[in-house]
């Protein structure tokens, strides 16, 4: 099951939108996956400093840290690769209880 290319288009265009519009942006990535993983790799989200999200790497699960690191990325500008899985006790944390390994990347759009 794969991430149809026009929903990735779309996280990449809005995200454009919203750093030509002035606002800062961190894009994550979901960059691997192993076992029950809610997101396909290739799934991005698109955060601002004010808030503003698009797209989606867990359908929940793991979200609000992924924002949390996105918000952090925006701030310092250093990318980083978040890694949430079963052995992980943030994973539990975040309810990422289901199985599966997940690897997102998060950047900050200049």
């Amino acid at each position: 099951m794969s991430q149809p290319l026009g929903e990735v288009e779309d996280v990449l265009s809005t995200a454009a939108a919203w750093r030509a519009a002035g606002e800062l942006v961190a894009v994550a990535t979901v960059t691997e996956t192993w076992g029950s993983s809610p997101r396909p790799a290739g799934s991005q989200l698109a955060v601002t400093k004010s808030g503003r999200m698009a797209g989606s790497v867990s359908g929940g699960c793991i979200e609000g840290a992924v924002a949390e690191a996105a918000m952090k990325t925006i701030e310092s500008g250093v990318p980083q690769l978040l890694d949430f899985g079963v052995t992980h006790e943030r994973a539990w944390e975040v309810g990422l209880a289901c199985g599966g390994k997940v690897k997102v990347f998060v950047e900050k759009l200049s």
